[in-house]
């Protein structure tokens, strides 16, 4: 089984691959924001667009006794993916912004 510190590094990896993607409208960014002594991932939206101010999560992720918890995902693909595609064990993954009594039926782990 990998190590937390893989998973950190897995998630690092796939979360900065957004912040090269350039948005089609508005003046907008998206900002890597790791918290790797506390194990706080996050993708912040901002800048303007038609005058008004754009800051929003985009992904939020937590390590968590060893799993990773999804606490946002507003990718268009889910974030999810491709974690396990870079090799983080669905098992090992929550999706902590569904229901607790529906995680049991999605591919991921419960809790």
């Amino acid at each position: 089984m990998a190590t937390v510190d893989t998973y950190r590094h897995i998630i690092a990896t796939v979360l900065s691959e957004y912040t090269r993607i350039p948005y089609a409208y508005g003046d907008l960014q998206c900002k890597a924001v790791f918290d790797r002594k506390n194990d706080h991932y996050l993708l912040v939206t901002l800048g303007w667009d038609n005058g008004i101010r754009v800051y929003s999560v985009l992904v939020h992720i937590d390590l968590m006794d060893g799993k990773v918890w999804i606490q946002q995902d507003n990718t268009e693909d889910g974030v999810a993916t491709e974690l396990v595609q870079a090799g983080i064990p669905s098992d090992r993954i929550v999706l902590g912004f569904q229901p607790a009594e529906l995680r049991k039926y999605t591919a991921f782990a419960a809790a």
